[in-house]
């Protein structure tokens, strides 16, 4: 019973939920193992594009985020295994500023992430999956829903292939997130030989992927990131998968995760 993605009160857009609360009720819920994977602060001159730039965590909380996990951690090593970690996001553009952060503060983790949530399109950035309304911006910058998605995949094989020096996440977030406003914004043509590339690519460097459940609440979505297929494809390549509430609120722990697991018995 591990979870590999949750927020914390450090967390803009999340809740107050306490630390000990996410702790406690993953306790309840039976898990041994679990990761505190914040938003990481975005690179200084990078502009978050989201109406409130609440994207993520601000670099001045950094400290304060690192110091309360590991009292945290120590304060409950005798109920559950705790992992400092964070989500890094892959920004096109932002290689080489990802690559210094990373290097200052990969010792620091015991566990991490690479997450796409921002594309670039003639000359602004959008948050892909801020709300309808800003993916609907995206796609008109873009041109189109199916140039839009195309990006995105286009972007998380970039990551995947992009050397961010030894402390690189080895796990991919939440791969098809661009689906989050599926049911609103289809995309008319398939993107299966786009996904198909990028997890060979995973499989090659013998990354992970991060088994999302927080699609299944989306309504616009309704399922995981990624979903049934791709899992299967990822499983045929050996491809380690784990489960991420990706929880922004103590409630949200194990969202998804009991469909998820129906789907494969």
């Amino acid at each position: 019973m591990r979870d590999g993605h949750i927020h914390t009160p450090f967390c803009p857009h999340g809740s107050n939920d306490s630390l000990e609360q996410y702790i406690e009720r993953a306790i309840e819920l039976g898990y041994t193992d679990i990761s505190f994977t914040e938003h990481a602060p975005l690179p200084s001159t990078f502009i978050d594009p989201t109406p409130e730039q609440d994207s993520a965590m601000a670099m001045e909380q950094l400290d304060s985020y690192l110091s309360t996990l590991q009292r945290v951690k120590k304060q409950y090593q005798a109920d559950i295994t705790i992992r400092i970690g964070l989500e890094i996001d892959f920004i096109v553009g932002y290689e080489e500023a990802t690559a210094r952060f990373l290097e200052q503060i990969g010792p620091e983790l015991d566990d991490s992430i690479l997450s796409v949530h921002f594309l670039p399109a003639n000359g602004q950035y959008f948050c892909l999956d801020y709300s309808p309304k800003m993916f609907q911006a995206m796609v008109e910058s873009f041109g189109s829903t199916i140039r839009a998605y195309e990006a995105y995949y286009e972007a998380v094989l970039y990551a995947v292939q992009t050397d961010l020096g030894k402390y690189k996440p080895k796990r991919i977030g939440h791969l098809t997130l661009v689906h989050k406003f599926q049911k609103q914004f289809p995309c008319p043509v398939s993107m299966t030989e786009r996904i198909m590339h990028i997890l060979d690519e995973i499989n090659g460097r013998q990354y992970e992927l991060d088994y999302n459940g927080a699609g299944v609440q989306k309504p616009l979505c309704q399922e995981p990131y990624p979903p049934d297929w791709v899992v299967y494809e990822a499983l045929k390549r050996n491809i380690p998968l784990i489960y991420g509430s990706d929880a922004h609120c103590a409630r949200d722990l194990h969202q998804g995760r009991e469909q998820m697991i129906r789907n494969f018995l």
